[in-house]
């Protein structure tokens, strides 16, 4: 028994500072209490690249791509979430780059592309457009650069290009003397950016002697813009901040057939009696705004939109009883303030409304009405 006593003495002893040591844990260190979670503002990870296609019949044909063999002047890289713009061949004259992760558009890629006619660059990443490109594509017709990150518009554009279409950018600047060199541009869209007053004077649209439709909606003008060219048929400037029109603003353009100003601030106060009484105005789109009056306008108007405003009296609509079968128009009164839908259409200068089966009608539907009443009203 003391022989075993013996032994275990010293491994109690050589256990006692082990177990000592587990009954006294030293401090924890304090600790920062952990970062919040944030979402990052682009994705960690691109999807990849698509694999590269079959082999072309073009030995130039980046594998990215498809070369249509019954269209050889047409390169397809649309959609295949490519980072880079492949080289791009001589005899291409369709580029179709759309819908993918392009954030630069080097200059090698376009060395011997100068034959290029159209080019589709909408839904990429694109910041801003090297000099040096846009230089070398001399017969370049058509640019399409919707949905991208521009911030302004492409300074040393193509003096061939006929349609220009750079909405849904971030663009809030127009270099001076951009549209200069223009002259066959017919087609100008910047809806959708933010563009502002500050941005346009009377030279900002200097050069473009033809065009047709400019469009400037879904910015943040107050003033309608200054310079327009006089030989525009379709000006757009819906979902603005518009409050008033100058006096003989639309004069200047003899040709001009479609004016679009849904969703703005205008009021009758702010809009000269005779503003829309143009010889040639077919359309005219004024829905969404502070109306109380229907404004004067010409008797070969054909479309009126003026849905959503405060509409009272119908004063600016011709009378047309010099016209075989037309009926006079005097006043539509005891509607609903602030909740007129109303539609005018006419064909032709003749201008008889009826309830339901002629084709020209005047009608109001008021927002108190039943669903099923409120769906009478059909363009």
């Amino acid at each position: 028994m003391k022989a075993a006593l013996a032994l275990l003495l010293p491994l109690a002893l050589a256990l006692a500072p082990v177990a000592s040591g587990q009954r006294r844990k030293p401090p924890r260190r304090p600790t920062r209490p952990p970062a919040p979670f944030e979402e990052p503002a682009e994705p960690t990870e691109l999807p990849p690249p698509l694999p590269p296609g079959p082999p072309s019949i073009f030995p130039d044909c980046p594998r990215e791509c498809y070369c249509p063999p019954d269209f050889p002047s047409a390169l397809y890289c649309d959609s295949r979430n490519l980072r880079t713009v492949p080289l791009i061949p001589a005899r291409i004259h369709y580029l179709y780059l759309q819908n993918n992760f392009i954030a630069d558009l080097p200059e090698e890629s376009f060395r011997n592309a100068t034959g290029l006619k159209w080019v589709n660059l909408d839904n990429n990443r694109i910041r801003k457009v090297d000099r040096k490109v846009l230089e070398k594509l001399e017969n370049l017709i058509f640019l399409y650069m919707e949905r991208n990150q521009l911030k302004e518009v492409p300074a040393f554009l193509p003096p061939n290009l006929e349609q220009l279409r750079l909405s849904r950018n971030q663009i809030s600047r127009i270099p001076a003397g951009v549209f200069n060199k223009l002259e066959n541009l017919v087609l100008l869209d910047l809806h959708h950016n933010k563009l502002s007053d500050g941005v346009f004077n009377k030279n900002t649209f200097k050069g473009l002697k033809n065009l047709m439709q400019l469009n400037l909606a879904h910015n943040i003008l107050r003033k309608m813009p200054p310079g327009v060219p006089s030989a525009i048929h379709q000006l757009f400037l819906d979902r603005n901040n518009i409050e008033d029109i100058p006096s003989d603003y639309f004069k200047e353009f003899p040709n001009l057939a479609f004016i679009r100003l849904n969703y703005n601030q205008i009021s009758d106060k702010g809009l000269p009696k005779n503003s829309f009484n143009l010889t040639n105005l077919l359309v005219l789109h004024l829905a969404h705004n502070k109306l109380t009056n229907v404004p004067f306008i010409s008797p070969k108007l054909e479309h009126l939109y003026l849905n959503n405003n405060s509409i009272e009296r119908t004063r600016g609509i011709p009378a047309a009883s010099n016209e075989p079968g037309a009926d006079v128009i005097s006043e539509v009164t005891g509607l609903e303030r602030d909740s007129l839908m109303f539609f005018w259409e006419a064909r032709g200068r003749l201008g008889r409304f009826r309830e339901r089966d002629d084709p020209f009608f005047l009608r109001n539907v008021t927002a108190s009405r039943a669903p099923e009443e409120r769906d009478l009203l059909r363009s």
